[in-house]
Formats: structure tokens, sequence, C-alpha cells
């Protein structure tokens, strides 16, 4: 793989981040405030991907400021990664209304630019957040563990190697506020992520 320099990277990334800011592919840009970009350390060794942004991930116009984003800086805190050493980002750009599951359409219309980030960011890891963000990377291979008919319970936690890409799906940090008691099972598959830093 192609190595970029810092400034090639931030390049790319303005070039991209336009694209998503000004994108209209699927209906949920009419109910948008935002269209969120990704955000973080442009040679971040472990790149998130969650789902969707909040409601106040799209009003502040920023990833993980909301509830689930308190739930993140605790779990990275616990780890020991400094939020600022990782990149973020979401699965699908715009948020959902009413905190609904994405619809194949919006998340097929972001998929280009998910990919393009990975591209841009190199990351040594793929940290995909729930269900959606790991079935959607996945399955961009053969042979990847939900053609085994795995399900998510699984392989959570579990660091993969496809095709020479390392991936660690792990447990969204919304669940925890639903379910408080999964916390300590969650942190223990998070510090998994120390051997990143």
């Amino acid at each position: 793989m192609e190595q970029f320099s810092l400034i090639e990277k931030q390049e790319s990334l303005d070039v991209l981040n336009y694209q998503i800011k000004i994108c209209e592919k699927c209906s949920l840009a009419s109910s948008r405030k935002n269209a969120l970009i990704g955000e973080g350390n442009l040679n971040a060794r472990i790149l998130f991907i969650a789902l969707s942004p909040g409601v106040k991930e799209d009003i502040q116009n920023k990833m993980f400021v909301g509830p689930s984003g308190q739930v993140f800086n605790r779990l990275l805190y616990a780890t020991g990664i400094d939020r600022k050493s990782v990149f973020m980002t979401n699965l699908v750009k715009c948020t959902l209304p009413k905190n609904r599951k994405p619809k194949k359409d919006e998340i097929t219309a972001c998929n280009a630019f998910l990919n393009a980030e990975i591209a841009i960011i190199q990351p040594e890891v793929i940290v995909p957040l729930g269900y959606y963000a790991t079935h959607t990377i996945l399955t961009k291979y053969p042979n990847n563990p939900f053609a085994e008919g795995r399900s998510f319970k699984e392989i959570n936690g579990q660091l993969l190697t496809i095709n020479g890409m390392k991936i660690l799906p792990l447990t969204h940090p919304s669940a925890l506020l639903y379910n408080p008691s999964f916390e300590m099972d969650t942190l223990k598959k998070y510090k998994k992520l120390q051997l990143f830093i």
C-alpha cells in the first residue's frame, strides 16, 4: 500500500470532506443539519467506525459529543488511549431520524466515503462499533465471519485479520447506556486495543 505524507492526507481528506458535506445521494440529506465528517489524527493507528451521528453530534457537527460520547471517552480513558491519537468516523454520515436503523441505500450511499477515509488514514486496525458498521466492513471481504454464518455477538472483541487488514469489532458505546452492566465485559474487549498504542 502506498504511504502518504501528512500534507497529502490532509489535502485528500479536505476534498473528500467537501464531497461529504454537500452529498445528497439519499433522503437523509433533507433531514440533517450537518453531514458529519470524520475527525482525529491523520496518522492514527486505530480507526473507529460508529453507526451515525446522534442529535447532539448533528447540531455540534462533532463526533461523539452526546451521551454515547461520554461512554466512549470513559472506555478510551480506561484503556489508556488518548482520543487525540485515533481517527473516528461514521458508517452513515447523517443523523438517522428517531435513532432508527439505517436503510440499505443509506449505507450504500456513504460506502465510497468510508472506503476513501480508510484509504487515506491507512490505519493498522479498523474498529467497527456495533453490528451495522461491522457487517458493512466485513462483507467487503470474501470468507468473512458473516459469510460463515457467525453472529456479531460471536465475533465481538475478536481481533480478525482478513486480507491483511486487522479488524476488531466492538460494542458501540451507546449499548452501555441501555445495559450499564455490560461495561466491565466491554472494557475487557476494548483493552485489546492496547496492542496498537
